[in-house]
């Protein structure tokens, strides 16, 4: 099976997250997408984290009933800070059946190069990047040389641009701000019961 790892640390998981998800089992060779959860980015600080243990529930009853979508924790129990070459090779071991691929956002891809081992990640996994950012004819930008025209990495550039964060929607919370329709209904209870981002 063709299994498309889609890394993040979902805090908290919204509409948009899903969207690109289901637009890449539906519009890709993927057969599903499992939503890769991270205890600790190399790049963002632990500090604004929920617990991990929340952050994962929140992705399962986001995407329950959905058989093309999972949620993994495969990252908690390695060392930290996680690194996406470390986890691909855990997951490929634990996985051997499955083609695993990364989805990314085309803003990741522009510091791909800076990623521990990139080159050995693009050796072994195809890369499926959606836009964020889009120039005046249509087309992502800025994009390393050496990613260019890379016969592993695909710009789905059909896939719908999303101008929703994690940060925005914290946020809104915090200032009252009602985000109902930014999140998927078992996520906007499961903040609301917990208090969550009030503070």
């Amino acid at each position: 099976m063709k299994v498309g790892l889609y890394f993040g640390t979902y805090n908290p998981i919204h509409v948009g997250h899903l969207i690109i998800a289901n637009h890449m089992v539906d519009y890709t060779d993927l057969d599903q997408v499992w939503f890769i959860v991270s205890p600790q980015n190399p790049f963002k600080t632990k500090a604004s984290l929920l617990e991990d243990y929340h952050r994962l529930t929140l992705v399962k009853v986001a995407i329950e009933g959905n058989k093309n979508l999972r949620a993994s924790n495969i990252e908690y129990d390695l060392p930290k800070p996680s690194y996406t070459i470390d986890t691909l090779t855990c997951i490929q071991e634990k996985h051997p059946e499955h083609n695993f691929s990364i989805i990314m956002g085309e803003d990741n891809l522009r510091s791909f190069h800076k990623w521990k081992n990139y080159e050995q990640i693009i050796e072994n996994h195809h890369v499926f990047v959606y836009p964020r950012v889009i120039s005046e004819n249509g087309n992502t930008h800025n994009i390393p040389d050496q990613l260019q025209n890379h016969p592993k990495i695909s710009i789905c550039s059909n896939a719908p641009l999303m101008k929703i964060s994690a940060s925005f929607i914290r946020k809104a919370i915090k200032d009252k701000k009602d985000v109902k329709y930014l999140l998927t209904e078992p996520v906007f209870k499961y903040l609301e019961e917990m208090n969550f981002y009030k503070k």
